[in-house]
């Protein structure tokens, strides 16, 4: 990052955690020194609206107002995604300031993303957790989990499966243990259906459909509130948000349940 001087000029990203500041419910335009950011760090990480996309460092104790980055799930993907690049670089930034090798102060890169020890020399990048996420389908029927996180007494989002991969576990492998373990069902049919970097802070969550293969629901009690099999033409409960994977995820597996009813037909 370097020094802004009151004469550059854009597109601002400020952040605080996943939250971004909005003015209007926009990202503040101008020069450095109009919107109060002159003699801060930040860097250019790409274009907003045909103008240079500043990410300012993250402040302590900044007073403004923010606002979380999923209420911005509306927006085009590449509008998001490069939010959320912003976000993921400044919680890495945030978090590395020493070295996890021997202890000493960081320093950022000219040369590429990434932070360098003062001391050893020890390089580190931007780190990046795998997630899968899956939607399993059993003939006309998708199977649908609410999480304990997203319980509330009207019931709360119903969701795909979705956990973090484990060291030395393939993504199919993950997927495979997440459901099982989750949900007591095993599945067949695994194929990749997209990705989508998920800044809450660092992950990136890798989606699959599947096919029922065997098992009965049993619950992990300690993660899952309640799962069931939703039939694709009865009323659904609560979805995750649009432009979510998880979103996706499920309208495709809804389409290929009606596919598969209308050639049953």
């Amino acid at each position: 990052m370097k020094i802004l001087q009151q004469d550059d000029f854009g597109y601002w990203l400020l952040t605080q955690g996943s939250n971004l500041y909005l003015v209007n419910n926009e990202l503040p335009f101008g020069i450095a020194k109009d919107v109060d950011l002159e003699g801060l760090k930040a860097m250019q990480i790409g274009e907003w609206k045909n103008n240079p996309l500043w990410l300012v460092a993250e402040q302590i104790n900044d007073e403004r107002e923010y606002v979380s980055l999923r209420k911005l799930l509306s927006l085009p993907e590449d509008e998001f995604y490069i939010l959320s690049r912003g976000v993921e670089i400044n919680h890495f930034l945030k978090t590395h300031k020493f070295c996890g090798k021997c202890g000493h102060k960081t320093q950022q890169t000219q040369d590429e993303l990434a932070v360098q020890c003062t001391h050893c020399g020890y390089r580190t990048y931007p780190v990046i957790c795998p997630s899968i996420i899956v939607a399993v389908r059993r003939g006309h029927e998708i199977l649908l989990a609410n999480h304990k996180r997203h319980y509330s007494p009207n019931g709360g989002i119903y969701t795909t499966l979705a956990g973090f991969v484990e060291v030395g576990e393939t993504f199919e492998q993950a997927v495979q243990r997440e459901v099982f373990e989750e949900t007591g069902i095993s599945i067949k049919n695994l194929r990749y259906f997209g990705s989508q970097p998920w800044a809450f802070p660092n992950s990136q969550m890798v989606g699959f459909l599947a096919d029922y293969e065997s098992g009965e629901i049993t619950l992990q009690e300690s993660e899952i509130h309640d799962a069931q099999w939703f039939s694709y033409d009865q009323p659904l409960p609560e979805l995750p948000p649009t432009g979510t994977i998880a979103r996706k995820l499920i309208h495709a597996t809804l389409e290929l349940c009606k596919a598969e009813h209308k050639c049953d037909s």
